[in-house]
């Protein structure tokens, strides 16, 4: 029953903000209210809940085996234009730091290989390959000798 001290439209000014200096305190039949929609929805909202807590279905993948005829292969010129990174590695040491910074023009550093002994190939850090080194029109090359195994 609508309250005669209040008007109609009492409820939808409850939605509204109010200033803090024209701030009124919730009687008791205000709170009523509220606790009686804050219920309604608790019950919507297991009902719901429970519809949804049905057995899922399973997804049905369809068929997964390939096509024999289908598919029409792609040539291998659509990977000329993919850029990798290639490392060749003659050797490695270590130094220490102010080894390093005695380093000039000209400084020898020795490598724990020796001529002759095969380079590694890395490919996007990954070890793929051994080769020898070559030198061709003056350019140094490499001989690749050995594939690694994945």
């Amino acid at each position: 029953m609508p309250d005669s001290n209040k008007p109609d439209n009492a409820a939808t000014e409850v939605d509204k903000p109010v200033p803090k200096d024209q701030e009124e305190h919730l009687g008791m039949d205000d709170i009523e209210k509220l606790l009686a929609e804050a219920s309604g929805s608790l019950d919507q909202a297991a009902e719901k809940g429970a519809e949804s807590s049905k057995e899922p279905e399973p997804f049905n993948l369809g068929n997964l085996e390939p096509d024999d005829g289908g598919g029409e292969r792609q040539p291998i010129d659509l990977l000329g234009e993919v850029e990798l990174d290639l490392r060749i590695e003659l050797g490695r040491t270590q130094m220490r730091l102010e080894e390093v910074l005695q380093l000039r023009g000209g400084s020898v550093v020795a490598l724990d290989k020796l001529a002759g002994d095969p380079v590694d190939i890395f490919v996007n850090g990954k070890l793929i390959a051994r080769g020898e080194v070559l030198v061709m029109n003056d350019n140094f090359c490499i001989r690749v000798t050995e594939l690694v195994n994945a």
